[in-house]
């Protein structure tokens, strides 16, 4: 029996987790605006076999008006639009696939299942797209709001936005565009679906301006931890991009939204969990070590409190930063699991300011792993073989020097081990995530064609 195997993505977006990842001396600060940029890192994911490369995305330059966050001294806040990007990118790729992130809260479904679907016939079935609803007022101010909408409205709207997406993707039947030359018809009316879609949030009338997609619908990633996150994952998605830092709160998280998948018709093997992971990799653990202290010496002291104060802790400027974090101000709270878990841990272990700010610019919010090639893979194994994961999103510190280590270092243990391939043996990344084909509803549903829907 073959064994199982690890599922992998890279997260390229800008130029690195570590927040200090652009003060680097062999990191190029405008790297992430520059095209060579992407064409490294996308040849970098084919050789090191992974099943996509991912782009997250918040559209917008956040907490202006909260000067003492200190976004001005973080490189994140300028990016290029993901579709826009990864559509380059299709082109100078074979293999890998190609995941934007796109908003089901600021956009419509069709413009993005048009976005979606032209990335999945010009990759030749590579693409994915990856749907988030949004989290800052700085992005609703963007689209013409004053707030971010509740959580229980933008799932809904998240819900039906996938419905109507998959329903666009399912417009065509597989022959429907004959393309016939001697008769000169180009497509068979009969075999094409209005979608006529009337629901809370949109209308469509459809169908979709695009033939039937390579992938027919390409792998829908999510993300997030709340209950209507959970479901929307348990009801449609094929990826969870996960967050969970420990291994037990992963297995738990693991089990919870795997375990709702059943009452809506799925097993638990049609949707894969992938964890991040900021990995930290050298021939020996100083090295891995010494990795990780230098991009933690690269964090200046406003940075340092400006990042305190965006996850929810007081300002502390002007405190003695090598003095013990002091306790809140009386009637003063800190809200937000990352804001008191940060603040417990500085308590326990009586760290000062300085110390909280680089635990907490060090990645304090995602998996971390600091080690040799055998320290990482024992951890990957270890979280996919007891169940708190089926694979994992890289997220390097430094992107892409840190993937490349991840590329010369890691990779070629977790394939001696027998855990990842040693080549490409498929072509889209449905096959590569091991995911059944998409099969369109009219094709599952003979009812739905005889009504003409």
């Amino acid at each position: 029996m073959r064994q199982r195997q690890i599922h992998l993505g890279l997260t390229i977006a800008g130029i690195g987790y570590h927040h200090a990842a652009w003060r680097h001396p062999d990191v190029p600060a405008a790297g992430a605006m520059r095209f060579e940029h992407y064409r490294r890192c996308a040849a970098l994911a084919e050789r090191g076999k992974f099943d996509f490369i991912f782009l997250a995305d918040t559209a917008s330059v956040r907490s202006l008006d909260k000067p003492a966050f200190a976004r001005d001294r973080e490189a994140e806040q300028v990016k290029h639009e993901p579709l826009a990007l990864l559509a380059a990118v299709s082109a100078i790729t074979s293999k890998v696939g190609l995941v934007p992130t796109v908003s089901s809260t600021y956009t419509d479904p069709y413009n993005i299942a048009r976005g979606v679907g032209a990335l999945d016939h010009l990759s030749h079935g590579r693409a994915g797209w990856n749907l988030v609803t949004g989290f800052c007022t700085d992005e609703a101010r963007n689209y013409g709001l004053d707030a971010l909408p509740p959580a229980a409205e933008r799932y809904a709207r998240a819900a039906e936005f996938v419905d109507v997406m998959t329903a666009l993707f399912d417009s065509w039947d597989d022959d429907a565009v004959v393309r016939d030359k001697t008769s000169g018809l180009f497509f068979d009316r009969a075999k094409m679906h209005m979608l006529d879609h009337r629901g809370r949030f949109f209308q469509v009338r459809g169908p979709l301006d695009l033939p039937p997609l390579p992938q027919r619908h390409p792998p829908f990633f999510t993300a997030g931890t709340s209950e209507e996150s959970q479901e929307l994952a348990a009801r449609c998605a094929d990826v969870v991009y996960a967050g969970k830092v420990t291994l037990a709160d992963a297995r738990s998280y693991y089990a919870s939204v795997k375990g709702r998948m059943a009452r809506y018709g799925r097993t638990p093997e049609e949707l894969l969990i992938m964890p991040g992971i900021m990995v930290y990799v050298g021939r020996t653990r100083q090295e891995a070590q010494d990795k990780f202290d230098r991009l933690q010496g690269l964090l200046t002291d406003a940075q340092g409190l400006g990042l305190l104060a965006s996850y929810g802790l007081p300002d502390y400027t002007g405190f003695d930063l090598d003095a013990p974090v002091p306790d809140l101000p009386a009637g003063v709270e800190v809200f937000g699991q990352y804001a008191s878990t940060a603040l417990a841990q500085a308590r326990r272990e009586g760290l000062s300011i300085r110390q909280l700010y680089r635990m907490v610019g060090g990645g304090f919010w995602s998996l971390r792993a600091i080690g040799t090639a055998a320290d990482i893979a024992d951890l990957m194994e270890e979280w996919v073989s007891t169940g708190a994961a089926d694979g994992f999103n890289i997220q390097p510190p430094c992107v892409p020097i840190s993937a490349e280590d991840f590329v010369a270092l890691v990779i070629p243990e977790l394939q001696r081990r027998g855990l990842f391939r040693n080549e490409y043996e498929t072509q889209t990344l449905r096959e590569h995530l091991g995911l059944p084909p998409a099969v369109s509803r009219y094709a599952r549903d003979p009812a739905l064609m005889a009504a003409g829907e």
